[in-house]
Formats: C-alpha cells, structure tokens, sequence
C-alpha cells in the first residue's frame, strides 16, 4: 500500500470517528476528529485519559501562514500568539489560546481554551491536508505511560484498537511540544520542550513565565512513567549508587548523559559493571537524551528492570524539557 492510499485510508477513519496513530516531528499521536464528540470519547476512553484533561489540536501548514485559517480555531489570538506562530509553525510549539465554538468542549476538557499547533512532519502535514480539519492527538499511549516515538510503539501499544498507524520513522524531537498559555497578557510556558524558554523570550522581548494554573496536557506530577522506578541521580553519583545497589537482587537500567564517550562507546555495557545492570542508553548532548529518552524507558520494561537510574543533563537547550519528562516518570505514582 503506498503512503498516499495509507494517508487518505487515515483520513476516511477520522471522519468515520474512529482513531488513527501517526508520527510527529516529537512524539507519535493518537488522531481523533476534533469536532466530533463521539470520536473524542472514544480516543479518551482508549488512552484512559480523564475527561477532564485536554489534549491538543493539530491543524494543518495554512494556519501557521493565514490569520484566517488560526482564527477558525481561535476565539482570539494575541500578538504574541501570532508572532509565535508565524516563528516557530510548523514545529514543536502549541499555543493555548480561547477556543472557536467549533472545537468540541470534550477535546479541551471541558475549558474554554485550547492547545493548538502545526507539526513539522511531512505524514502529519499530508494526513491533516487530506482531512481538511483539526485532529485532536496526545501522544499514542496508555494516560500516564511513556509516550512512544516508533510506530511499533504505538501498534503494541493499541494492537487492532486504531484503525490505522501511519509509520513515519523515529520521531526527530523524541519529547513533547513546548507548550505555551497565550491567554493572559503575559506569556507562560506550561510544559517545556525543544522551543525553549530563552527562544521564546529572544524572539518577544521579555522572557515568558514559567508555570501557571491553566490546565494542559502532560503537566501532571507523573506522568511519562515506565512500570521500572526512576531514580535521578547527578553524573558523579552514578557509580557509587550502582556500587550501593550491588548484591540488592535488582535489576537496573542506567540512561546515561556523558559528554565524553566516544561513538562506539553509545549503548555499550561500562567495564566493570554487574551483569545485572542494563545500559539503556548513553548519550552526548541533551538533543540525543531527548531522542533516545522514550525508546530507553520502553526497552527497560522490555528488560524487565525494577529500577532506573537516570543521569540528570544539563538544563540547556531541550536539557529543561528531558529533565522535566525525567521528574515527572520518578514521581510517586
């Protein structure tokens, strides 16, 4: 099947309400019609998401580039919406803005606001010109479990529940969007992501807020959690804590940050550490953290480990959003 039959197939199951899985620049999403209640009920009830958690709108490359088209899903956009929209779309930004009456009150969990954004995916971008209409997509897994970045992720994930998975590859970003409340007079970045906060505040003049009380997707004190605990630990802590755990009767997964290893030194087992220990992954930059993250959490429940210790990065670039996906899969359950 070529991937224009397999896109418009995708697109006549979103009109039919059902539910389709396909890949972004950061994460894979789970598409439902955003304006049809029943499809959105139905993508809540899959995921096992509560009624009132909303989940972003993806729109289509024209509303990056026509006022009009943002506008059809915007009940207002302020100018600091607008110019980041115009910046960084497509790409990995949503923009809480007021809701048009045509998104369904289900896919904002019962807000009068919504996540809106553009992904910079060619599958993503074709799917949604195909459809001609807002797809409402959190990332395609189980409510709180680790987000997946292949598409074999998200088949073992739902198996025959979707209609169809469309396979665009590992995800590039490999975490979620930045998302960023637009309905105040000041900006407020909600969730970090690889638009970071410096970027966003270069581009306006003044650097946004940090947090807020406007409810958005993957906020929750956990949440991106493996079955394996998650331990944070500072580089130079690593081996004394595998050395303490040692003869505990647990298996372990390290993910790794080193700056200094070498490219045939990525994912290999370190000299001298126990059979019980599994190297997850090891990584150079925070962008390679943000790419292998989700992978690494999804292959320790493969490797059935009890827990992970996980190398906390630096907090440059897409570091604050890695760190924060990390806190967030160590909190208490």
């Amino acid at each position: 099947m070529s991937a224009s039959v397999e896109i418009r197939a995708a697109a006549e199951a979103l009109r039919a309400a059902q539910l389709v899985g396909f890949p972004t620049e950061t994460v894979y999403g789970l598409g439902a019609d955003a304006t049809n209640p029943e499809a959105l009920h139905r993508l809540y009830a899959a995921k096992g998401r509560p009624a009132d958690h909303p989940v972003i709108v993806h729109l289509g490359e024209r509303a990056g580039l026509d006022p009009g088209a943002l506008e059809d899903w915007a009940a207002d956009v302020s100018p600091a919406a607008r110019r980041l929209a115009e910046h960084w779309w497509p790409g990995p930004l949503t923009l809480v803005v007021r809701a048009a009456d045509r998104v369904s009150r289900v896919a904002t969990g019962g807000l009068d606001t919504v996540g809106l954004r553009v992904p910079a995916h060619p599958i993503a971008l074709e799917l949604l010109a195909e459809f001609d209409g807002g797809i409402a997509a959190p990332s395609a897994n189980r409510f709180g479990r680790v987000s997946p970045t292949t598409a074999s992720a998200v088949s073992a994930e739902f198996g025959d529940e979707l209609a169809i998975v469309l396979d665009g590859g590992p995800c590039a970003v490999g975490v979620e969007s930045t998302i960023v409340d637009c309905t105040g007079s000041h900006p407020a970045v909600l969730r970090p992501g690889a638009v970071t906060a410096e970027m966003i505040g270069e581009l306006l003049g003044v650097p946004p807020r940090i947090g807020g009380s406007t409810r958005a997707p993957g906020t929750l004190a956990s949440h991106y959690a493996p079955l394996a605990r998650v331990e944070l630990v500072d580089p130079s802590e690593l081996e004394p804590r595998l050395a303490a755990l040692r003869g505990g009767g647990q298996r372990i997964g390290v993910l790794e940050w080193r700056s200094d290893v070498s490219e045939s030194e990525r994912g290999r087992p370190s000299a001298g550490r126990a059979d019980s220990v599994v190297t997850l992954a090891t990584v150079r930059t925070t962008a390679e953290y943000a790419h292998e993250l989700y992978s690494a959490l999804r292959k320790a429940d493969e490797c059935g480990v009890d827990l992970i210790l996980a190398v906390v990065p630096p907090l440059d670039g897409v570091g604050a959003a890695v760190v924060d996906r990390l806190r967030r899969a160590a909190s208490d359950r």
